[in-house]
């Protein structure tokens, strides 16, 4: 059995980064898209979602946002060269996020206060990337 275990170690050391690659991976860029928000008093959420998604694909996340808190939403990925991006909308369909939402390359960031609590959808999306899947991750915080 140790001799499997380290079989397959050692097989995992030998694959291409990407292969190898892990929604925590993409977690860790998401976390650092949120660093600069957490010196501004944003706590960051343990929990997370994560997958990996073709270029143009998306996929929708639903969360219970409050009246009254701020929230920010950050994806990362570790693909360096792959296009992302988020976008929350309300349970209307209507976009609910504030001008100041961004994307950067392998990161992006959505802002809303909610004017009514509810269920608000969070979009994530590959725009393009060089990579058949790209992993990624999304965290959220508030204040």
């Amino acid at each position: 059995m140790k001799k499997l275990l380290f079989a397959l170690a050692a097989a995992t050391l030998l694959l291409p980064a990407s292969a190898v690659a892990s929604v925590d991976d993409a977690q860790s860029f998401a976390l650092q898209a949120a660093e600069p928000y957490v010196k501004e008093g944003f706590q960051v959420r343990e929990d997370y979602w994560g997958g990996d998604l073709g270029a143009g694909e998306k996929k929708a996340v639903r969360q219970q946002l409050f009246k009254g808190n701020e929230y920010w939403f950050w994806m990362g990925t570790e693909v360096e060269h792959a296009k992302i991006s988020v976008h929350i909308y309300d349970s209307e369909g209507k976009l609910a996020e504030q001008p100041d939402s961004w994307q950067k390359g392998h990161f992006a960031a959505a802002h809303v206060v909610p004017n009514a609590t509810g269920s608000y959808f969070i979009i994530v999306t590959v725009e393009e990337s060089p990579e058949e899947r790209t992993h990624w991750a999304l965290v959220y915080g508030f204040r």
